[in-house]
């Protein structure tokens, strides 16, 4: 019988995987381990994940081993790439896939190198599998890839080189990953722009079509070049020395030539052709950083090279869309801001009228196919002002910051500027395009079709007076009425102030009370004068608290910005102003009060449109379906209210008796509160220290006074021991005197009647006197002791307290010098601690200097040994040739040569991978 076999069983899938995968890394024949690869890849895209954990490791390994095989090569690389982006529905797919892919490519140097020598090849494959394989490693480990091509030898140089390469396909893959690589690291920006990378974007650009006609690989090529000079002054100044600028100015000026033909543009490439202008206008805007090194720079080169004047021509050329007439103007503005020379000449520019006028025939010479040319501020301000189309705002928008730029930070073009509007305002003509005309007239019915024009009139006032007393006390010169004829003056703040009041009466838009707002609140800001004409109308504050008390649904910007003025009115007027400084606080105080008058400021600075201005597109884009677009505010005036606002909130905290000074044309209006406070903490540090040098005092004398007493106390004693004694010694000597007499009495008496007993009474007698003598003298010498005793003691109290007074001084100095010694030694310990500071830094840059040196010499070394290794293979090169030549000659070539030669480089690989 015979016996059936039964099936084998099925293998599955993770079997199968590491199945190929180990026939992959066991393999000797070339043919085997591409059948294993090409297995693997018909699993890639469905499990990455059991393909990456087998075979990844395998599939390196093979680009190294098989990497002269073009089939081996091109199929590995597929394989890696699908595994880089597998099947959306997948049940293995993840983004953790590519991180753990790319980290296995970039924690060895050697594989990166590996992918950038396929360049070298001649195989289109794998140049271009190599490109998207290093893209999907840079997209997963940005700074590791960053860093592995910048240390790969010859990385940049073999990147920047695929761009000349003559297949569409691999120059846009090497496009795409240079602009993928080079947006943030300025060492690799460098090294990119010094491979003559700028010369090979524009003969890209030029070879796709230019502006015009180019698609989106001129798009990527401005983008990539945007990407090399963003923020990187070296950059900027190598593409302007390499002669790049006349390069730019060419692709402007073929691009505003192809504007002028009526050839018919599909749609798609015309929104293209939007695309390619609005990145170049990008370009040349990083050129133009305001305050930046390089900046004055580059604008005299790009008006050298006549950028400017083909920028304006884009601006105002009738069939530019109007998206990319805004930044046309925008980047107008980058291009002269601060620059006075160019700001000077920016006005003799002529531009092509944004009005329909009629063609005169004596003006043939300023016309150019029949459209009227007139000065580009002409040309600006007709724009600005008298375009209502709510789809010009932003080109409106951009035009005004054109001309604040135009007198920027130039005070003699502001002040012509100014002088020549008062000058058309007082004239009646142009009326149009005038800012002052536009503010001072009073408001009509139109206000509301477009409200814009004043607010963008008030926001160039703003910027012509803004911190500049002179321009202000030229524009208050604006006056209307005849005082000779009896005609009531009004000046020009008076009239901003009406046309304010009677806006808001008449809740006309928002955006006109703001600009009102705007401009006054600049205006009267540290300026007496002015707040002193807007107080010549007392009814003023009334509306204006008024104003401010008035709460809508929406209304946070209008009281808010009335709250500010009130602020900066109180803060800057004084005890002369028409409305004297404490009524105005009496007024505020009890109208709106401290409470109401925060709340005000306060919810104002918290709404979006200030809070969030920075953040928020200034733009026509901001604009609700069918409305008028969010902007409300100048970013000037922004900056100016974050500069002050905790001031205005303290400002009706102010005492109305001190003024603010205010320096005006070198004259201190106001008296200082800040000086007032000084000196009144001096007065009371100065009365503190009087008080307690008097107590001090008062102290020493209370002692001074004890110790006198003291000493009186003591002499009193002396001179009552004194006396007593001199009284003793007085009764002493009359008793002595008196016995005296009585014995001279007795003897006279005995000596009658006992005169024979003369001798011997008058013996005795005069031994008992010589006793009573020496007693007498005894009892004498006695006191005077006494009495010398109590003088020493009474010159020893007088010492002691003299050596007591001469103590409390010497501890009193004592303790003096013993705290200037330890204020010295304090000054001589910080003097050696900065002294150790400096030290410290001096080494720190002694060593930071080594390491320049260091890497510089390391850089070195590694350029001769690319350049050794460049030189070995062009050997090997012509050692292959000379034996393929012998060959071809018939001469004999041993085998056993080329088998050393091939263990030699077997030899090399281990030690490469041993490395």
């Amino acid at each position: 019988m015979f016996t059936i076999a039964s099936t084998p069983a099925k293998q599955s899938v993770s079997e199968t995987i590491s199945t190929l995968a180990s026939r992959l890394s066991s393999s000797t024949l070339l043919e085997d381990r591409r059948a294993a690869i090409l297995g693997l890849r018909s699993f890639a895209k469905e499990y990455p994940a059991s393909v990456a954990s087998d075979a990844l490791r395998g599939l390196i390994a093979s680009l190294t081993k098989d990497g002269e095989d073009v089939d081996t090569v091109k199929v590995v690389l597929e394989t890696l790439l699908m595994l880089f982006s597998p099947n959306e529905n997948s049940p293995e797919a993840s983004e953790e896939i590519a991180l753990w892919l790319a980290d296995e490519f970039t924690q060895r140097q050697d594989n990166i190198t590996l992918l950038l020598d396929f360049l070298d090849t001649n195989d289109f494959y794998s140049r271009l599998y190599s490109l998207q394989l290093l893209s999907h490693i840079l997209a997963s480990r940005t700074e590791r890839t960053e860093e592995c091509i910048f240390t790969a030898p010859l990385g940049i140089s073999r990147l920047v080189a695929v761009l000349d390469d003559r297949k569409e396909a691999v120059r846009n893959e090497a496009l795409s990953l240079l602009t993928y690589l080079t947006p943030s690291s300025s060492e690799l920006q460098k090294l990119v722009a010094f491979e003559n990378v700028f010369d090979r974007i524009f003969s890209i650009i030029k070879l796709e079509g230019s502006l015009s006609h180019g698609d989106r690989i001129v798009e990527d090529c401005l983008i990539l070049l945007a990407n090399l000079l963003r923020l990187n002054v070296s950059n900027q100044s190598f593409f302007r020395e390499t002669g790049c600028v006349p390069k730019l100015a060419r692709l402007l000026k073929d691009a505003l030539g192809d504007e002028g033909t009526e050839e018919e543009v599909a749609e798609w490439a015309k929104v293209q052709r939007n695309r390619n202008i609005y990145a170049l206008l990008a370009v040349l805007r990083l050129f133009l950083v305001t305050g930046g090194v390089g900046t004055r720079a580059n604008q005299a080169s790009f008006w050298q090279h006549g950028v400017v004047t083909l920028v304006l021509q884009l601006a105002f050329n009738r069939s530019t869309e109007m998206q990319i007439k805004s930044e046309a103007l925008i980047t107008c503005a980058d291009l002269i801001r601060d620059n006075p020379s160019l700001q000077e000449s920016f006005a003799q520019l002529q531009v092509t009228s944004v009005l329909d006028e009629p063609v005169d025939e004596s003006s043939q010479a300023s016309q150019q196919n029949g459209i009227p040319k007139v000065y580009v501020i002409d040309g600006l301000l007709d724009l600005t002002l008298s375009v209502p189309s709510l789809s010009a705002f932003d080109s409106r928008l951009a035009a005004c910051e054109c001309i604040k730029a135009y007198f920027f930070n130039h005070p003699a073009i502001r002040k012509h500027f100014l002088r020549r509007a008062i000058d058309g305002h007082t004239s009646g003509a142009d009326e149009t395009a005038n800012v002052l005309t536009t503010l001072l007239q009073p408001l009509d019915s139109h206000v509301s079709s477009d409200p814009y024009r004043y607010w963008l009139a008030a926001v160039i006032i703003f910027h012509l007076i803004y911190e500049d007393p002179d321009a202000k006390s030229l524009a208050m010169s604006v006056s209307e009425g005849d005082s000779s004829t009896g005609e009531e003056v009004v000046t020009c703040i008076q009239t901003i102030a009406a046309n304010l009041i009677i806006g808001i009466q008449k809740n006309v838009d928002e955006r006109v009370l703001v600009a009102y707002l705007m401009l006054l609140c600049g205006w009267l800001f540290e300026d007496p004068d002015g707040v002193n004409d807007f107080l010549g109308e007392g009814s003023n504050i009334q509306s204006l608290i008024q104003a401010a008390l008035h709460t809508g649904p929406e209304g946070v910007l209008v009281p808010g910005l009335c709250a500010m003025l009130l602020g900066i009115i109180y803060e800057f007027s004084t005890k002369d102003s028409p409305v004297p400084r404490e009524t105005i606080h009496s007024i505020l105080a009890s109208r709106l009060g401290r409470d109401q008058y925060i709340d005000r400021l306060m919810k104002w600075r918290g709404h979006p449109l200030l809070r969030d201005f920075e953040v928020l597109p200034q733009k026509l884009s901001s604009a609700p379906q069918g409305g008028l677009p969010d902007v409300f505010f100048d970013k000037t005036f922004v900056e100016f209210v974050k500069d002050n606002f905790s001031r205005m909130l303290r400002a009706i905290d102010r005492d109305p008796g001190f003024e603010v000074p205010v320096i005006a044309n070198g004259v201190t209006k106001g008296i200082s509160r800040e000086m007032v406070d000084s000196l009144r903490s001096q007065l009371e540090e100065k009365t503190k220290a009087l008080e307690k040098a008097e107590d001090e005092l008062l102290s020493t004398g209370r002692q001074l006074g004890q110790d006198q007493a003291d000493h009186r106390r003591a002499k009193e004693t002396f001179n009552v021991e004194l006396t007593r004694i001199k009284n003793v010694n007085d009764s002493l000597q009359r008793h002595h005197d008196d016995e005296m007499n009585k014995i001279r009495a007795d003897q006279e008496k005995v000596a009658q009647d006992h005169q024979r007993q003369l001798e011997h009474v008058q013996k005795t007698n005069e031994a008992n006197a010589e006793r009573t003598r020496k007693r007498m003298e005894a009892e004498i010498s006695d006191l005077k002791s006494n009495i010398s005793k109590l003088e020493a003691d009474l010159s020893k109290a007088n010492k002691n307290h003299l050596q007591d007074l001469q103590t409390a001084h010497d501890e009193y100095t004592a303790n003096q010098k013993e705290q200037t010694a330890r204020l010295q030694r304090a000054e001589e310990k910080a003097k050696e601690a900065e002294e150790r500071g400096q030290s410290a830094s001096k080494r720190a840059t002694t060593a930071e200097s080594a390491l320049v040196e260091k890497e510089k010499e390391k850089q070195a070394i590694q350029s001769e040994l690319d350049d050794l290794l460049m030189v070995f293979g062009d050997l090997e090169d012509k050692v292959t040739k000379y034996k393929d030549r012998l060959k071809e000659l018939g001469e004999s070539v041993s085998e056993a040569e080329d088998d050393d030669e091939d263990g030699d480089e077997d030899a090399d690989d281990d030690d490469d991978n041993v490395d």
